[in-house]
C-alpha cells in the first residue's frame, strides 16, 4: 500500500483513539477493499474525461475540481452512512445490492458495445444545446456528479463486500481512507490525462532536443491514450460486474456456473505451469466477462424492447 495511505489511516486512527483496533488490520482491509473495487475505479476514471470535452482549456481543472468535490461529497454524506446502516442492520441484503450493482455494470457495458454496433444519430450536437460555456460547465458538472453517484455506489458496496468480518468501528475507517484515497486518486489521475497534452505542448516549445521529442510524443500519444482508455473502461465493467454475478451465485449455492469457471481456470493454469498463477487469473476473468456480457445484452434487449413498447402505445 502507498505509505501516504498508511500515514492517512494512522491519523484517523490516532484522532479517534481506537485502542482496540489495530490500524495493521485496518489498513489490510482497506487495501483488500480498494483492490476489489479497481475494476469500477478504472471505469471511474475513463468515463470522467469525456465530462470536460468541448470546456476552455484554462476551465479543465476547476471543472474537474467541482466534480472530485461532488465525488467525495457523494461517498462521504450519502453514501458511507448509507453502507454503515446496511452493514450493522440488514448484512443480508448486501450480496443481493452487489448483484444488482453488478448486473447493472454488465448492462452499461452491453449497452457501450449495442451502441457501437447500432449507433444512433443525434441531430446536434451536445455543445450546441447550451446558450453559453457556463450553461455547458454547469450540465458538464451536474452529468458526472449524477454518473458518479452511481459508480461510488458501487464502488463502496464492493469495498464493504470484503469488509463484512471487520468490527463497524473498523468498517467505517477503511471505507473513509477508500473513500478519499480513491476520490484523489481518480480525479488527480483524471485531472494528469486531460492536462498531458499542454503538458507536451509546452515541453516540445523549448529545451533540450530530449525534452521537446518527450513533449512531442506526449501530443501524439494522447489521442490514443484517450483511444484505450474507453474499451478499458468496457472490459474493466464486465470483469467485475460478472466476477460480482459469480461470488453471489456461489454466495447462493447456485454452483454450476461458478464451478464451470473454476474448473476451466484450473485446468487451463494446469497446461501452463510456467505462469499458472496468471494464467488461471486470465480465464477467470475473461469467463466472468463473458457471463456478464451475457448477462448486460439480455438487459439491454429487455430494456429496448419495454422501450419500443412504450413507443407503440405512446403513438
Amino acid at each position: 500500500m502507498p505509505s501516504g495511505l498508511m500515514a492517512l489511516l494512522d491519523d484517523v486512527a490516532a484522532i479517534a483513539k481506537l485502542a482496540a483496533s489495530s490500524i495493521d488490520d485496518v489498513a489490510g482491509a482497506t487495501g483488500k477493499a480498494s483492490a476489489k473495487a479497481a475494476g469500477v475505479v478504472i471505469d471511474d476514471a475513463a468515463v470522467t474525461p469525456r465530462y470536460v470535452t468541448g470546456l476552455s482549456p484554462a476551465r479543465e481543472l476547476p471543472v474537474i475540481a467541482k466534480i472530485a468535490r461532488g465525488s467525495l461529497k457523494n461517498k462521504l454524506l450519502f453514501i458511507l452512512p448509507g453502507a454503515l446502516a446496511l452493514s450493522a442492520f440488514a448484512p443480508w441484503a448486501l450480496t443481493p445490492l452487489l448483484m444488482i450493482g453488478g448486473s447493472y455494470l454488465c448492462f452499461e457495458a452491453a449497452e457501450k458495445l449495442a451502441e457501437v454496433f447500432l449507433p444512433h444519430h443525434e441531430s446536434h450536437s451536445e455543445e450546441a444545446q447550451f446558450a453559453n460555456a457556463e450553461d455547458l460547465e454547469q450540465a458538464s458538472v451536474s452529468g458526472a456528479i449524477r454518473t458518479d453517484f452511481i459508480l461510488s455506489g458501487e464502488i463502496m458496496a464492493i469495498a464493504l463486500g470484503t469488509l463484512t468480518e471487520e468490527p463497524l468501528i473498523d468498517q467505517a475507517i477503511a471505507l473513509l481512507a477508500v473513500a478519499v484515497v480513491i476520490t484523489a486518486g481518480v480525479y488527480g489521475v483524471v485531472g494528469l490525462i486531460v492536462k498531458m497534452d499542454d503538458i507536451g505542448l509546452k515541453m516540445a516549445s523549448g529545451g533540450s532536443a530530449a525534452r521537446q521529442a518527450i513533449g512531442r510524443g506526449l501530443v501524439h500519444a494522447m489521442p490514443r491514450i484517450l483511444a484505450v482508455m474507453g474499451p478499458v473502461g468496457t472490459a474493466a465493467m464486465l470483469w467485475v460486474g460478472g466476477g460480482i454475478l459469480v461470488h453471489g451465485l456461489e454466495h447462493f449455492h447456485l454452483e454450476a456456473i461458478p464451478h464451470a469457471i473454476h474448473a476451466v481456470s484450473e485446468g487451463a493454469g494446469r497446461a501452463m505451469p510456467f505462469a499458472e498463477g496468471a494464467v488461471q487469473w486470465i480465464v477467470n476473468a475473461g469467463a466472468s466477462a463473458i457471463l456478464g456480457l451475457a448477462v448486460g445484452f439480455v438487459i439491454v434487449a429487455a430494456v429496448m424492447g419495454i422501450s419500443r413498447l412504450r413507443s407503440k402505445s405512446a403513438h
